[in-house]
């Protein structure tokens, strides 16, 4: 049997990866690491977690004794790491805790496993998802990022992610160990914690409440689906090369001012509105400092390579995401309100 740790996985991203390889790989025990901030949600994994094959640990990744600890009970082979601080806007106002948990706990992780693996790095591996914003900024016109484009990070989040990577490419030149890492466009799809814009939007116009749009909506970004970023990721755990990394992008480009209007759309139909009647809640904000123009990523490494595409056409997705949060308005007022902590304060004794 594998041991594989999966940190940040009661998060957005993590809990689709934890759900997918719970069900797909009953021959590996599958180690969910999470501290449960405000963004880390058992309730996003109800559906497996009484499965053998997987085990819930509360840890903080920066408490480098207790994840040797863990690395030891669990006899760990291998790391998927996603637990990281990831909203730009709280990067801006709090820079310390990004530092702390994304660069700080990454290296702890780095650190607890060479000690663990000890050299044996026979089966072993390493593998950090990042974020495409480490790139910098794109032009509106043109150009995608590449695997080999330089690093230009322009806010307290992307810096605290490339500082991460860096670690782990350093780790792996260093030492010798294996590792690999993703950087991923935006995503979207169920179980999003709504501070971030596709679940804020939808819970807002469900309440009529104003959309706030940042500057004149003309930021460009790529929206990959959660679920085939969960494939992605998948498929480079277990086929891609040690040492490497893979750009994983929607190749799904939208301002963002199309997308809020297309959502508007699609939730007011969902919700019985005329559509498009809810455009009279758009509300144009000063724009976030340090806002990057673009982002595109090209994944033409990860397809030609290991044979990945995105599953869904972005209409068919946003569909699929905007009546997943209309058909679970509890969860999305739990999370809202914050009742969804109470449970954990209870069942951990916080």
């Amino acid at each position: 049997m594998k041991n594989i740790l999966i940190t940040g996985g009661a998060g957005f991203i993590g809990s689709h990866l934890v759900r997918l390889m719970v069900n797909k790989y009953p021959e590996y025990r599958i180690v969910n690491l999470d501290k449960l901030t405000y963004a880390g949600n058992l309730a996003n994994l109800k559906d497996v977690e009484n499965k053998p094959n997987y085990v819930f640990v509360k840890a903080d990744i920066c408490d480098f004794e207790r994840i040797r600890e863990i690395f030891s009970d669990y006899q760990i082979d291998g790391v998927i790491h996603l637990a990281a601080e990831s909203h730009v806007d709280r990067s801006i106002r709090d820079p310390f805790s990004f530092a702390q948990t994304n660069v700080m706990g990454t290296l702890s992780l780095l650190q607890a496993a060479k000690l663990a693996w000890d050299g044996n790095f026979d089966d072993k591996l390493f593998y950090h998802v990042s974020t495409d914003e480490v790139y910098g900024s794109l032009q509106s016109d043109g150009g995608f990022f590449l695997e080999t484009t330089k690093y230009d990070p322009h806010s307290p989040y992307s810096a605290s992610k490339a500082s991460s990577d860096h670690f782990v490419r350093a780790f792996h030149d260093t030492y010798g160990m294996p590792v690999k890492i993703s950087n991923c466009s935006n995503n979207y799809g169920t179980y999003q914690f709504p501070e971030k814009l596709i679940p804020l939007f939808i819970n807002n116009i469900r309440h009529n409440k104003p959309l706030p749009v940042y500057g004149k909506g003309e930021n460009v970004r790529d929206w990959l689906f959660v679920e085939d970023h969960a494939r992605a990721i998948d498929l480079i755990f277990h086929k891609g090369k040690v040492g490497d990394t893979y750009n994983i992008g929607g190749f799904n480009e939208w301002k963002n001012i199309d997308l809020i209007k297309v959502m508007i759309k699609v939730t007011d139909r969902l919700l019985g509105r005329p559509e498009g009647s809810s455009e009279k809640l758009i509300t144009y904000v000063t724009d976030r400092a340090g806002h990057d123009l673009r982002y595109a990523i090209d994944s033409t490494k990860l397809h030609k390579e290991l044979g990945w595409e995105p599953s869904l056409q972005f209409e068919e997705g946003i569909e699929k995401t905007v009546k997943w949060y209309l058909d679970n308005q509890d969860w999305l007022d739990n999370v809202t309100s914050g009742e969804y902590m109470n449970y954990y304060k209870e069942m951990y004794n916080q």
